[in-house]
């Protein structure tokens, strides 16, 4: 069977368990609360699960206590996040008790055995348990558990399909997210994605495409793509000779970037994340090239020591990074660059550490997410047996950041005199008398102006710089 075809019976029977529960639930005032972990990829998700319940009668609540259903959309890269998805679950256990809530876990985490065992051993009342791969039927288990109260685990551990056409209600009016492909075949040795995201998928051109057009239509201004590997958008149908259909001429991620360029009404183009060895010449033109597409530019680092990397999977090396900056440098007018670290990697040296330092005192990085190496069942990195200690773990930390404060002075005084872009997010929460927005390159603005200019883009001069934001005055 045609597998566009295939998803698309599918995705008509969940409409209607969709109409089913809508009529379960006709004339009541039933809400939801959905606690979102992880990336921009779960939040992109989450805005999917929103749609289905909004069109199945649910409407949204902050306040768990008061809700039907309670959600969590759950993330497996950190530690921490199981620690704080059984926290949360203890909580439901007496609004379980007492009001009959509906609890429902999805996500990256219930790909893993050992967690799902655990809930269904420790939180027997749980309803329903969902995957990455089978999002898209959550209508239908919601209306087992509704009618029949059954228990439902709904998982597979294969790659999943690419499923169009879900509802979805976006967090925002002005800013979205478009999944361009799922999965990663990369298998780096601390990242536990591709065991629970499955390989490489693309989604279709067209869909894609379309999809923006649409957002264009509805006014949104900001852009974002996103994928665990936005380069490596349609390696794989090439390298394997899968067929698909071009559309608008797109055939890589170059060339989808160029597309979207085109689109009327859409003003800015965010992308996360790139991998650094699949940084080819065609797409440092084309960022340079296509004027929407933002200068900030996320570049994963992970390690600056090539051994390091060589363990970790990454296939390059420390001076194939700092090549490749250099030639975006070259390229890419008023380029900036945001960057992911993780300290104390098992085997990771002082010596090792210091080759990160030099790479962030090179590059000067606008963003530098850091992360403390944390051990993930399933993973190459968990089985290594030099674990770094923990003490020492957080001492590179403090350095790293140390570091890093010490550059964004020097990185934020560039701005200071310029005359930046700003798209308003609203009232500045900690001084509600301003707005707060962010430019081309991700930086946090504080200004004076009215409120309505939230969803704008403005101009805006910058007059100083402190540590995390600038402040500026709005161009007349």
């Amino acid at each position: 069977m045609d597998t566009k075809i295939d998803t698309n019976k599918e995705i008509e029977l969940q409409k209607e368990y969709m109409n089913k529960v809508k009529e379960i639930n006709e004339g009541k005032d039933l809400k939801y609360h959905i606690l979102t972990m992880g990336c921009q990829l779960n939040e992109n998700d989450s805005e999917k699960i929103c749609g289905m319940l909004e069109n199945m009668g649910y409407t949204k609540t902050e306040n768990q206590a008061e809700a039907a259903i309670c959600i969590f959309n759950t993330c497996c890269v950190r530690e921490n996040a199981e620690d704080r998805l059984f926290g949360k679950l203890g909580e439901l256990k007496k609004l379980k008790e007492k009001n009959g809530v509906i609890v429902a876990i999805g996500g990256c985490m219930m790909q893993e055995k050992h967690i799902t065992d655990k809930i269904k051993e420790s939180y027997p009342f749980v309803d329903i348990i969902f995957g990455t791969h089978t999002l898209h039927k959550l209508p239908e288990d919601l209306y087992k558990a509704l009618e029949q109260k059954a228990k439902l685990e709904d998982i597979i551990n294969i790659d999943g399909k690419v499923y169009e056409g879900l509802p979805i209600k976006r967090n925002s009016n002005v800013q979205a997210s478009v999944t361009i492909m799922n999965g990663c075949n990369n298998f780096c040795s601390f990242c536990i994605v591709p065991y629970v995201r499955g390989r490489e998928r693309s989604r279709k051109p067209e869909d894609i495409i379309n999809e923006v057009k649409e957002l264009a239509k509805q006014g949104y201004k900001e852009i974002t793509l996103l994928g665990q590997n936005v380069n490596s958008y349609l390696r794989v149908e090439r390298e394997k000779n899968i067929k698909f259909e071009e559309y608008e001429g797109v055939n890589s991620f170059a060339t989808l970037l160029r597309a979207i360029n085109k689109i009327e009404g859409i003003e800015r183009i965010r992308f996360v994340s790139p991998h650094p060895k699949d940084f080819t010449d065609d797409v440092i033109d084309a960022i340079a090239e296509c004027d929407k597409v933002c200068k900030l530019i996320h570049l994963p680092l992970q390690s600056g020591n090539t051994d390091i990397l060589r363990i970790m999977n990454r296939k390059y090396t420390k001076e194939q990074y700092l090549d490749l900056v250099d030639r975006m440098k070259a390229k890419i007018p008023n380029l900036t660059l945001s960057t992911d670290i993780i300290v104390g990697f098992p085997g990771e040296t002082d010596e090792q550490f210091e080759d990160t330092l030099d790479v962030v005192r090179k590059v000067k990085f606008e963003q530098v997410y850091m992360f403390i190496y944390s051990r993930r069942v399933g993973t190459p990195g968990d089985k290594m047996p030099n674990q770094v200690p923990e003490e020492i773990k957080h001492k590179r930390f403090d350095r790293l950041k140390a570091l890093f404060e010490s550059q964004i002075e020097e990185i934020n005084k560039k701005y200071i005199g310029t005359i930046q872009k700003v798209l308003v997010e609203g009232e500045s929460k900690n001084n509600p008398e301003m707005l707060t927005g962010r430019t081309d390159s991700n930086k946090v603005v504080i200004f004076e102006g009215q409120k309505e200019l939230k969803d704008k883009i403005i101009e805006v001069e910058i007059e100083s710089e402190h540590l995390w934001y600038l402040k500026g005055k709005m161009v007349k």
